[in-house]
C-alpha cells in the first residue's frame, strides 16, 4: 500500500486500520471472493489503498481467452472517503477510475527519449475502449465519521494490482 503523506502528515494522520480492513472486507465479501473458482484463464484479485485520507478496496474479476485477449466482467469497489457528500460523484469518480486503471495495466506505457517524456497528452496515451473497459463496477460506500476526503484519485492505484 503506497501513501501519499510526508512523515508530519503521516503523525497527524496515523494509517486507520480498522478502516483499511473494512473496505477490504467489504469489497471481498460483495465480490465472494472465495467463493468463486479460479482456473483455465479466469480468476479474481484484491488489493486495497490508502491515499487523500480516503480507504479504497477493490476487487477485479479477469477472463483471458487463448489467444491472450483480457477481458474485465467486473469490479467491486468499497470505499470510506470520510462524511460523503454526494454519493453519485464518488460512483462516478471510482467507475472512472476503474476505466483508467484497466487503461493504465492494460495499455499504457511512458517512454522518455534523452530525458523527455514522448507522451506529451492522450492522443499518444492510450486509453481502453468500449470493448475492453470493465463491464460492471459496483461500488459500496463506507459511512464513516471524519471529514471529507478526497476520491478522484484513490480509485485508480488499486486498479492494476487487483488485476
Amino acid at each position: 500500500m503506497y501513501m501519499h503523506l510526508s512523515t508530519a502528515q503521516q503523525k497527524r494522520y496515523p494509517l486507520d486500520t480498522a478502516r483499511l480492513s473494512r473496505v477490504v472486507e467489504l469489497a471481498a465479501e460483495n465480490s465472494g471472493w472465495g467463493k468463486h473458482r479460479s482456473g483455465n484463464g479466469h480468476g479474481f484479485g484484491v488489493a486495497a489503498h490508502r491515499s487523500f485520507l480516503t480507504y479504497v478496496a477493490t476487487v477485479v474479476e479477469v477472463e483471458v481467452d487463448g489467444e491472450g485477449q483480457v477481458q474485465i466482467p467486473n469490479v467491486w469497489t468499497a470505499v470510506d472517503a470520510g462524511t460523503v457528500v454526494a454519493a453519485d460523484n464518488v460512483r462516478n469518480q471510482i467507475e472512472g477510475a476503474a476505466t483508467f486503471g484497466a487503461s493504465l495495466a492494460l495499455l499504457s506505457e511512458i517512454t522518455v527519449t534523452n530525458g523527455v517524456v514522448d507522451q506529451s497528452n492522450f492522443s499518444a496515451y492510450q486509453l481502453v475502449r468500449m470493448g475492453s473497459a470493465p463491464k460492471h463496477t459496483s461500488l459500496y460506500i463506507v459511512e464513516s465519521d471524519p471529514p471529507p476526503a478526497g476520491v478522484g484519485e484513490p480509485g485508480v492505484p488499486p486498479f492494476a494490482p487487483a488485476l
